[in-house]
């Protein structure tokens, strides 16, 4: 998604370790029409796998999953990383360590959300090592669904978390901006033409 990509390289910035800051763009501000672009490219992606549920994980993911299950006209469940009073009964319940804010994070998802099944296509934010990505993974195989496929925002190749997807779940993976390398001088996405320093 080039309008992605353009706004990547002028609004991202490399922090070191890996991690690139997006706030301006999907982690902090949002414009709601980019997101909307952003929902209908991915349910373009997937549509012929006919989903039944979008399923993310709290906070980030929430806005492109949410845009994608509107253009796929599916609900949308996310993952809670708080268990409020309200979540009672059978819950799915996963951990993942926090690239971003270290440590171990709680995902859960309350077992009448998630019914055997059904069609599920994860969406989030980011694609990194794939850590959150494959315990909503999990959740998915516990819960008696089929995963359909996973879409992100954006992927981080180098970090290896399509290989980890692809050889555990047989996932079809697709991301809207895959970086190939990302360093404080330049972002390259995968698709970049060869040869060329951006």
């Amino acid at each position: 998604m080039q309008e992605l990509k353009d706004l990547i390289r002028s609004e991202g910035k490399y922090l070191g370790d890996g991690i690139l800051k997006i706030d301006a763009i999907l982690n902090h501000q949002m414009d709601p029409n980019l997101i909307k672009r952003m929902g209908e490219t991915i349910a373009d992606m997937f549509r012929d796998e006919k989903p039944t549920r979008i399923l993310t994980a709290e906070v980030s993911g929430i806005a492109p999953a949410l845009m994608t299950a509107l253009a796929l006209d599916v609900p949308i469940v996310y993952a809670r990383k708080h268990k409020p009073v309200t979540m009672y009964g059978p819950i799915f319940l996963e951990t993942a360590p926090s690239h971003t804010k270290g440590g171990e994070t709680f995902l859960m998802v309350a077992a009448e959300f998630l019914k055997p099944g059904e069609r599920i296509l994860i969406v989030d934010d980011f694609l990194a090592s794939g850590k959150t990505i494959l315990a909503l993974c999990r959740m998915v195989q516990q819960a008696g669904c089929e995963l359909v496929g996973v879409a992100t925002v954006v992927e981080k190749i180098f970090e290896g978390g399509r290989d980890k997807l692809e050889r555990l779940y047989g996932a079809r993976v697709e991301s809207l901006a895959p970086i190939a390398y990302l360093d404080n001088e330049k972002i390259v996405f995968d698709d970049d033409p060869k040869g060329i320093e951006v």
